[in-house]
């Protein structure tokens, strides 16, 4: 309580940042977080007709509708990764890295609860990504469509347990989806963007894949302090999902930026 009060104080929340209801976003994802398994299937029913749709048709070219999406939740990441920081940065600075690990106030204190919530709910439209790479027919690899689905469960998961370290992992997802959202914004604005920015923003899902995994490990080893509360299940499935993404993302690195063109004829005649 002490310390909700010291954070309470040495923050600014705007007014529909203190007026959001909290306890009734905690309660609307705890009777309804089942529902991201609803959606992740009718994401799934929609790419597969969606191609099957496009497979015989001229793909669209839908520049403009895509470069105010990505302007639209390049914005939010931006907001949303300023105000996360701001709170997580207080937090450091006043309490210690192992407070900011293991704090759960993230949820409920006046500045950081609507973004919280917002960032949870965000990973619902955030498919509509997907939508614009099948009526447009680019390629859709693996990891986009696995990245969309299960980041909605476990988020939508998590916020309904107000697990330890959901702080550190909204605010690095808000930073480097204000990058990355900026990048796809420029590109569907035809702005030539030199290639290693891209290769910066992978670097970037690499780095806070790693910082995932860490975040789950100093959890773990902490969970028996009624300060750092987790569930094993939380820890298993989070664990499993930031460690595919390493290795795909690692992989998508790999194959993107690295591997030589003569390696890429040499699988193919493999």
């Amino acid at each position: 309580m002490k310390m909700k009060m010291k954070m309470n104080d040495s923050l600014h929340a705007f007014d529909f940042e203190r007026q959001f209801d909290d306890r009734v976003a905690l309660e609307w994802f705890q009777q309804n977080w089942g529902t991201a398994f609803a959606l992740s299937g009718t994401y799934a029913l929609v790419i597969y007709v969606g191609r099957v749709f496009m497979k015989h048709r001229q793909k669209l070219d839908l520049r403009t509708p895509l470069m105010l999406w990505s302007l639209s939740l390049a914005l939010f990441s931006v907001i949303g990764a300023l105000r996360t920081s701001w709170y997580m940065f207080t937090v450091l600075t006043t309490h210690g890295f192992r407070q900011s690990v293991c704090d759960t106030d993230f949820y409920s204190a006046p500045v950081s609860k609507f973004w919280a919530f917002a960032f949870t709910l965000s990973k619902a439209p955030e498919l509509g990504d997907t939508v614009f790479i099948v009526l447009r027919k680019q390629r859709l690899i693996f990891l986009h469509w696995y990245h969309h689905i299960t980041v909605l469960l476990y988020s939508w998961y998590s916020y309904k347990d107000h697990v330890a370290g959901g702080g550190w992992f909204m605010t690095i997802n808000y930073t480097v989806h204000a990058f990355m959202y900026s990048y796809y914004t420029a590109r569907a604005a035809g702005v030539r963007v030199p290639k290693p920015f891209a290769m910066l923003i992978t670097g970037m899902q690499m780095l806070q894949m790693l910082a995932g995994l860490s975040v789950l490990a100093l959890v773990f080893s902490w969970k028996h302090d009624v300060h750092c509360v987790s569930t094993m299940h939380n820890i298993t499935y989070g664990s499993a999902m930031y460690l595919s993404y390493l290795l795909l993302f690692s992989h998508f690195f790999y194959t993107s930026y690295l591997r030589r063109p003569a390696d890429d004829k040499a699988q193919k005649r493999e």
